[in-house]
């Protein structure tokens, strides 16, 4: 059942998190019923459940919503089964916070304490207004150094939007992508030099995985293996590296600000 229910989401061009997410609550739910069947269930057993989340595990307002919208997927889309009263469990109210906004003089210490990889990703994020999930799915193709813009493609909203390429990172961006390129030649060497493309594009172009245009510009370590996603292949870095490298930076710049990769989008002057 759940193979139905990653093939539904991807019918309908949902995203891999959004996959992996429905995937798991699907799953929890499950699990929480005693791995009874979902059709011989319904909106009281959604409802049980809903309520668990909020007031045993005191998830969020946002994880109480997200684990409906797959439940509400699973039993409209994949089962095509009404669930019965499911449409009375109400939505729960998210808190209105104020967003935490860094000073030019903070977002400085907080650079000055990463390194590598995870510094040029966050000059990035600050520098060009990237999302971290936008600034992963970079391809080489979509930097333009003589223009000094970026195109980021299915964005937020899945729209395309162009920005510039902060000329602090453009000479280390530069160095980076030529080991970069020496790392896809030995790819290509092992066997193992393609890419996962989105959509149908590697079917309407066979040559497109193993080009250097395709390539992530960040690319993982190590290689994807995961059958779902065809041959071996070697997939973008993983947010979580990132993430935990800015939560580390924090620390050692001594602020007392709840501080997330996001952060970096929104400076005071």
């Amino acid at each position: 059942m759940l193979d139905r229910v990653r093939e539904a989401v991807r019918l309908r061009h949902y995203s891999r998190r959004t996959e992996e997410a429905y995937v798991m609550w699907i799953r929890r739910f499950i699990v929480f019923h005693g791995k009874k069947h979902p059709s011989v269930m319904g909106g009281a057993e959604i409802r049980r459940y809903l309520t668990y989340l909020a007031v045993e595990r005191k998830v969020s307002a946002s994880t109480q919503n997200q684990a409906l919208s797959a439940l509400l997927f699973l039993y409209k889309q994949v089962l095509r089964l009404d669930p019965g009263a499911v449409e009375h469990v109400p939505h729960a109210q998210g808190p209105t916070r104020v967003p935490v906004v860094l000073s030019v003089d903070e977002v400085r210490a907080v650079m000055d304490q990463l390194t590598g990889l995870p510094r040029m990703i966050a000059a990035r994020l600050y520098g060009a207004g990237l999302h971290l999930q936008e600034s992963l799915e970079l391809r080489v193709k979509d930097l333009d150094f003589d223009r000094n813009q970026i195109l980021v493609r299915r964005g937020k909203g899945q729209k395309d939007r162009r920005t510039m390429l902060p000329g602090s990172v453009k000479a280390r961006l530069t160095a980076y992508l030529a080991d970069v390129r020496r790392q896809h030649q030995r790819d290509l060497s092992e066997g193992v030099g393609r890419v996962v493309l989105p959509g149908a594009l590697e079917r309407k172009y066979r040559q497109a995985a193993a080009d250097w245009a395709w390539q992530f510009v960040f690319p993982a370590v190590q290689i994807c293996r995961d059958p779902r996603f065809g041959p071996p292949s070697r997939y973008h870095l993983h947010e979580s590296v990132v993430q935990r490298a800015v939560t580390a930076a924090v620390r050692r710049a001594g602020l007392a600000k709840r501080v997330s990769c996001h952060t970096f989008r929104s400076v005071s002057a």
